[in-house]
């Protein structure tokens, strides 16, 4: 082969390779500060990440479902940003799949109702009762649900949350098993399995 020739072939094949060493995986940026942009999530922060090491000891991530409409998502993100300890969660997520990172992630907002189920009714609630509470768990709230409470996460949503889910796990090391429905965990509204359907997506997605 020409010299020349098999210059600009190695060159091409070179390529991807070098762009894609120049691109930081989702692991490495979920263990960063500030706002970075993050593949596969369209990221609104009210309140940027700060040192990791200086982050509350989150261990458990509980999914949770609002009765708001669409659009609603924006509202109560911005409401929890000027009151972090309201009730309320740390990340909101529209039903176009934009993010909200309202709370900055050492602050604590009021969530979840205290682990009290303890019918095994979805899953073991040995381990959860009286245990996977606010306090330790990072909230994320899906908007939309409303007039219907019974009306599943749009496909916007069940795509960022395929990514978010990840990037919360691999930043503070929560294991896969510690993905909560807000109904597996506390006695709540019998029309419907708050949040149920992400967290067994979320689970059969796997590693």
């Amino acid at each position: 082969m020409n010299p020349r020739l098999l210059a600009l072939v190695l060159c091409v094949l070179a390529f991807p390779v070098s762009a894609s060493a120049q691109t930081p995986g989702l692991a490495t940026i979920a263990r960063s500060s500030g706002t970075p942009d993050i593949p596969g999530l369209k990221m609104v922060w009210l309140a940027p990440w700060g040192e990791l090491s200086k982050a509350h000891p989150w261990r458990n991530i509980i999914v949770h479902q609002t009765e708001g409409p669409a659009g609603s998502a924006r509202g109560g993100a911005l409401a929890q940003s000027k009151n972090p300890t309201r009730r309320g969660v740390m990340v909101w997520v529209e039903t176009d799949g934009t993010v909200y990172w309202a709370v900055a992630e050492h602050l604590v907002p009021t969530h979840g109702d205290g682990a009290n189920r303890n019918d095994n009714k979805y899953i073991d609630n040995g381990p959860t009762y009286r245990q996977v509470v606010g306090n330790n768990s990072v909230g994320v709230e899906f908007a939309g649900n409303f007039p219907d409470v019974t009306r599943g996460p749009t496909e916007a949503q069940i795509e960022a949350w395929r990514t978010l889910v990840k990037v919360l796990r691999a930043r503070y090391g929560i294991p896969l098993e510690r993905v909560y429905a807000h109904n597996w965990i506390d006695f709540k509204d019998a029309r419907y399995c708050e949040g149920c359907a992400l967290a067994k997506m979320a689970r059969e997605w796997g590693e």
